[in-house]
């Protein structure tokens, strides 16, 4: 039998970690798709009861803190011990994930005198089967959804720059609207993205943000102020998921809790409310 305790996993340890990751991925996309796509330098802890098994998970990628528990109850899963002494290197910029689980690293951070700038609360939603045909036709008649290149990225920088600062950036961070152009550019090469046309003029994003073993998850969904209202979103969404479903993945999302009108139209493409999701920033 092996004392419970937080331990720094190893090379050899990272398979264990993956089988703990899968089995909740539904919960923890983000999580499962930073260590999927695992960067140099990357650091894992693992939590593992008397029988060896892995309880909880914790790593850290580009300041980030991802912690993933096995159950929602905390009880007899402490604090890492190492954590003061491994922020003092890696000064965080947010923790992210179940509420039930950051809601105890937020207080330990705030205990190490981390102040936290900002939270935004979120419903985590799902998708595990072919969105409402009808909004695949939802829009005006003119509407026509295409994938951009590098070509279109200035003529959808507005509408990126105005979701980073609705949605993305947390308070008291400057707008530096050249964030936006290389996050965009790192989206339109690398990610799944529609945009939405009408009268040749792009008025509408959708895309990818991660993709874990089985799941995508979508983001950086947005359409003009001028546009809203005509059913645009709910065919970019219907169109992306009906996409992402055929390439044998289910997709997941998470939305701001205030944000009715968004949680409305996936409620119509066929998502389901699955949790409560919190990222955090200091």
């Amino acid at each position: 039998m092996k004392k419970p305790l937080w331990r720094r996993v190893k090379r050899r340890g990272l398979a264990s970690c993956e089988d703990f990751l899968r089995a909740r991925e539904k919960y923890c996309v983000a999580a499962c798709s930073r260590f999927f796509n695992r960067a140099r330098g990357d650091r894992f802890w693992a939590f593992c009861g008397e029988d060896g098994e892995n309880r909880a998970l914790l790593f850290c990628h580009h300041r980030i803190l991802f912690p993933v528990f096995a159950a929602p109850s905390l009880r007899g899963i402490p604090v890492p011990r190492f954590l003061g002494r491994f922020l003092l290197l890696n000064p965080p910029h947010a923790i992210q994930g179940l509420p039930s689980v950051t809601g105890v690293f937020e207080e330990a951070l705030g205990g190490l005198g981390y102040e936290e700038t900002d939270r935004f609360d979120y419903d985590l939603m799902s998708l595990d089967r072919e969105p409402d045909p009808a909004l695949l036709r939802a829009g005006p008649a003119e509407l026509a959804l295409v994938k951009p290149g590098m070509g279109d990225l200035e003529e959808i920088l507005p509408l990126q720059a105005d979701y980073d600062r609705e949605e993305v950036l947390p308070r008291g961070s400057e707008f530096k609207v050249e964030n936006s152009r290389l996050g965009l550019g790192r989206i339109i090469s690398r990610e799944q993205v529609l945009a939405a046309k009408i009268g040749g003029k792009i008025v509408g994003k959708i895309n990818t943000n991660a993709e874990s073993f089985t799941r995508f998850q979508i983001g950086g969904v947005y359409v003009h102020p001028d546009y809203r209202g005509l059913g645009i979103a709910k065919r970019m969404t219907a169109a992306l998921s009906s996409s992402l479903l055929a390439q044998g993945k289910t997709v997941t999302l998470f939305v701001k809790k205030h944000n009715a009108a968004a949680r409305s139209v996936y409620l119509k493409a066929g998502f389901e409310l699955i949790c409560d999701y919190r990222i955090c920033y200091y």
